[in-house]
């Protein structure tokens, strides 16, 4: 069963048999003559596969990965063991090689890595988009702004509450190029901007008790809204787009051995088009709305460009 972490796990070591090599082979061999039952779980245990998977905290908090992972598991026997944490701290993972598939949504610094070698592929496969929430009261106005940057404007004169996530992750990433694009730098604060340093799901139950305004993606800001009650009050836009990439690494790059057959095999799943159909149905039943829009009609038109 697939397994969720916010840590860092150790490498994993290559099977060792103890002692010497040929005595362990003959009493293999001989159990398996005498006990043939016990034969099949030795080999199963010897062929176990498994991967790491760093992820942003959106997909996670959406409940996305824990609908389709263990069909995944299932399907092919491969355990997939989850970082969450910000897109920033997985690419970080991703460069070291201290995973072996990465999940994020952040093009630009996704395609540095691309650019750097340590990426061998990137392939988009599902997109949604931010909204900023707030208070139904709305006190910057911001429902009426004709554009995101015009709502990151009037929360900044009217200095209303505003909590980020300040943990370079994608969410984080886009908030800063829309201060930016507002006219806004990383020392223009005020005394009621806050910053988490946390994932997605808490700084939105953050942002509920403060009553702040805040970025989210679309999926877990509807996953907590009901806990926070707290309204959309964007429109969708281009510069609020976030698409969601699949990362290969590129295994030559380091000296542990990266697990890119079954990446690989992750990848096909995620763009199977039975998942591909999940992810766009995922949230209707209990949202009334899909949280993801799935991409493989323009993932399979890219592919026939490149061809």
């Amino acid at each position: 069963m697939y397994s969720v972490s916010e840590t860092t796990r150790p490498p994993r070591r290559p099977f060792r048999i103890p002692n010497s090599r040929s005595f362990g082979l003959a009493v293999l061999v001989a159990l398996a003559f005498q006990f043939p039952q016990m034969a099949a779980p030795t080999v199963a245990a010897a062929e176990s596969r498994s991967l790491i998977l760093a992820t942003t905290t959106s997909v996670r908090d959406s409940g996305l990965l824990e609908m389709l992972l263990p069909d995944f598991e299932q399907q092919t026997g491969i355990e997939v063991r989850v970082i969450a944490a910000g897109t920033g701290a997985a690419l970080r993972m991703g460069r070291e090689g201290d995973v072996d598939l990465l999940l994020t949504h952040a093009p630009s610094a996704e395609n540095q890595l691309v650019a750097d070698g340590i990426v061998s592929q990137r392939m988009p496969f599902m997109e949604n988009f931010f909204v900023i929430a707030g208070p139904a009261e709305d006190p910057a106005q911001i429902a009426s702004a004709a554009s995101p940057i015009e709502a990151i404007q009037r929360i900044a004169r009217s200095k209303a509450h505003w909590v980020s996530r300040a943990d370079d992750s994608g969410t984080h990433k886009r908030e800063k190029s829309l201060f930016e694009a507002a006219g806004l730098k990383s020392k223009d604060d005020w005394d009621g901007f806050d910053r988490t340093g946390s994932g997605m799901g808490l700084s939105l139950q953050i942002a509920g008790e403060y009553r702040a305004y805040i970025l989210s993606d679309i999926g877990t800001f509807l996953a907590f809204q009901k806990r926070i009650q707290l309204v959309a009050l964007s429109k969708p836009a281009e510069s609020l787009r976030n698409i969601y990439s699949i990362l290969q690494l590129d295994p030559s790059n380091f000296d542990r051995p990266i697990a890119t057959a079954e990446a690989k095999e992750l990848e096909k799943f995620l763009l199977d088009d039975e998942t591909q159909t999940r992810i766009g149905a995922f949230g209707v039943e209990r949202f009334g709305r899909p949280l993801f829009t799935p991409l493989h009609a323009s993932i399979s038109s890219a592919h026939a460009e490149s061809e």
